[in-house]
């Protein structure tokens, strides 16, 4: 079990003077974390400043590079054993940050996954859903809570998918779907998040799509067969299908279905091959 003189807080920070403070200030009075580390983003309005008086070490980006990049400064300058990143909008609890430390040593990676959402929208509750269906039936594994910010990890397992981090607001999804697919404890945590402070940065009309493109790039890196398979499937479905309705109707079989079994040949094909890269490239994972 990790404790908090283990732990690295890292938090991400983007025009959030106006709360910041107060996260930083709430954590370090609820345990001896070895550090907080706020990563000023950029910001125009005093967040970093805002940090520093609160008692944070601060790291400033001298423009807006996006939430993923603060997390990738915040990993890279960490010093303790097992990271925790928390949300610099004051949704999260201190309460919740120290029960997923408490699981850290056990799992390679906690996550807080958010039971009280009713301050949500309409829209954002489903598309969350709809993300968490999505994820679970790649992974295999069922994800309560795919894109939540509060999340604690091993400092090693953070670094070795580094690269895979984006810089924009999905090194929540990467992280979850990269842990599961790689052999790693994950665990998930049921945490209640408060109204968030100031406006969200994230629109689900504008980002709902990069979050898809990016679990279906991780698991093409880490399951590929997992994507191509249904796809493959559905093409020979359909292009048998319809060739049985043309022999019955029309006593012949019609060039698209020929097309649509063949490109589910070649994409169960292609689908395999990929596996086997996939399965060299990590065999000597360390």
């Amino acid at each position: 079990m990790a404790i908090p003189s283990q732990v690295t807080v890292i938090v991400p920070a983007f025009n959030e003077a106006a709360v910041v403070g107060t996260v930083v200030s709430t954590l370090l009075k609820t345990a001896p974390w070895r550090e907080v580390i706020v990563i000023d983003d950029g910001s125009t309005d005093g967040t970093g400043d805002a940090a520093a008086n609160a008692g944070a070490r601060v790291l400033r980006h001298p423009y807006n590079k996006g939430n993923g990049a603060s997390v990738k400064t915040g990993i890279r300058a960490a010093d303790g054993e097992y990271i925790l990143i928390v949300d610099a909008d004051g949704q999260h609890q201190a309460d919740d940050a120290l029960r997923l430390v408490a699981r850290l040593g056990d799992y390679d990676l906690v996550i807080g996954a958010r039971t009280g959402q009713m301050h949500a929208g309409w829209g954002r509750r489903l598309g969350n859903s709809l993300l968490n269906g999505l994820a679970s039936f790649l992974t295999g594994r069922p994800i309560p809570d795919l894109t939540s910010g509060l999340r604690g990890a091993t400092r090693d397992g953070l670094r070795e998918f580094l690269p895979l981090l984006p810089n924009g607001f999905s090194t929540p999804t990467t992280t979850t779907m990269a842990f599961i697919k790689a052999g790693y404890n994950v665990a998930f945590e049921p945490i209640t998040a408060k109204p968030r402070i100031g406006t969200s940065k994230i629109r689900l009309a504008r980002d709902g799509g990069k979050f898809v493109l990016i679990m279906i790039r991780v698991m093409t890196i880490f399951s590929p067969l997992r994507v191509f398979l249904p796809i493959a499937g559905a093409s020979f479905t359909l292009g048998a299908a319809y060739a049985a309705w043309t022999i019955a109707t029309q006593e012949h079989i019609a060039n698209s279905s020929v097309l649509l079994i063949v490109l589910a040949v070649l994409l169960f094909g292609l689908g395999l091959i990929s596996e086997q890269i996939a399965t060299l490239r990590f065999d000597g994972r360390k």
